[in-house]
């Protein structure tokens, strides 16, 4: 299967993904927990392209292929910190939004909250949305897995 265009983003679009990216980056969370929320999000919807880039990222990052194989499954394992949980709980709760899911609940705003300030929560959620964003464009034009950016 081929994707279906090349590149739905004109320059402008892009040159204002770049400024959102360097906004994300500029709030203070450790890239490797930004990575974990990417690589989260891409995996609940099922994106190819962005599991691939994302683990590709990660691995450039420091991260482990341990870790990064447990992502999926995070609260069976000993492998994150309260920290990256607490980011992990809230990327799945803003991602599942569909039919009668709970969203983000209070408890997982919490015990967000209480690792993260709110320049960090902002570069979170930031994440969690360009994340999603490009999950659905790469949907849509059905861009294949082995590409990173």
């Amino acid at each position: 299967m081929e994707a279906r265009m090349k590149s739905p983003a004109n320059a402008d679009v892009m040159t204002a993904i770049q400024g959102l990216y360097k906004a994300m980056y500029a709030g203070g969370v450790d890239p490797r927990v930004l990575g974990l929320v990417h690589l989260r999000a891409s995996q609940i919807n099922g994106c190819g392209p962005c599991v691939f880039a994302g683990i590709d990222s990660a691995k450039k990052q420091g991260e482990t292929d341990e870790r990064l194989h447990n992502v999926v499954t995070w609260r069976h394992t000993p492998f994150f910190t309260e920290a990256e949980r607490a980011a992990l709980a809230l990327t799945e709760a803003a991602t599942r939004i569909q039919d009668g899911a709970p969203g983000v609940t209070d408890e997982v705003w919490d015990a967000a909250a209480a690792h993260f300030d709110e320049k960090q929560l902002s570069a979170i959620i930031l994440d969690i949305a360009l994340t999603n964003f490009f999950n659905r464009i790469n949907h849509t034009i059905q861009e294949q897995a082995g590409k990173t950016w």
